[in-house]
């Protein structure tokens, strides 16, 4: 069974929107892209317990260039929310490959997956990390940074919360299912203590893919 997923354009006011508009993680972006960003989407993850699928080696590159986004001035940031480990499906990450440029994803068992000749050479010169994370801690990485997250065999399930963040001077040059620049308002660290919004999402702009047209089949967001 595939991983779930749900997936919003919008941060929003409530504290998902707080960790994707603090200082914390906005600052920490703009250090690392090198210069100012806006939100682009955000999204909780689901792996099941023993019955969520792997997701094949990829970057998010190798999706967001579709959608028009000219230069790969992009980041994630995954937040574990449960224990993420080997058993039940950590991220796997190659270290380093991000300066390989984008690669080519062609379609793989109902997925979109970079080409696997090339990952099996990058693993030579990149080697592999497993990103074993306790519930609170983040990873940063760039959106040419091959990863890919194995089956969770485990009997627990894994939640991550992850919002990924575009460069303000790489706005997309075509319309899609994510936004263009929108300006980001941040706010101090302690807003996400604070903050008593749980419940109210209004004004994240859910993307349901039967009302994207943009959406295409075989670029559908990971």
């Amino acid at each position: 069974m595939k991983t779930f997923r749900t997936i919003w354009n919008q941060p929003g006011t409530d504290v998902t929107g707080m960790v994707a508009r603090s200082e914390k993680v906005v600052n920490t972006c703009e250090a690392l892209l090198g210069g100012d960003v806006y939100h682009y989407h955000s999204k909780f993850m689901l792996k099941d317990a023993k019955i969520a699928a792997p997701h094949y080696w990829h970057q998010d590159y190798g999706y967001w260039y579709h959608n028009g986004c000219l230069y790969p001035d992009m980041m994630t940031v995954f937040v574990a929310l449960d224990p993420c480990t080997k058993e039940n499906g950590c991220l796997e990450i190659l270290p380093g490959s991000h300066k390989c440029g984008r690669i080519e994803h062609t379609p793989i068992d109902g997925q979109f997956g970079a080409d696997k000749t090339r990952v099996d050479a990058i693993k030579e010169k990149c080697p592999l990390i497993y990103a074993e994370l306790k519930p609170g801690d983040a990873i940063f990485f760039h959106s040419n940074v091959l990863h890919h997250s194995s089956a969770n065999r485990s009997n627990k399930r894994r939640w991550a919360y992850l919002m990924a963040y575009n460069k303000v001077s790489n706005n997309p040059v075509i319309e899609h299912h994510h936004p263009r620049y929108t300006p980001l308002q941040k706010v101090p660290n302690s807003a996400i203590k604070e903050c008593t919004n749980f419940t109210d999402v209004s004004g994240k702009d859910f993307i349901n893919p039967c009302k994207n047209e943009s959406l295409v089949d075989g670029y559908k967001e990971k």
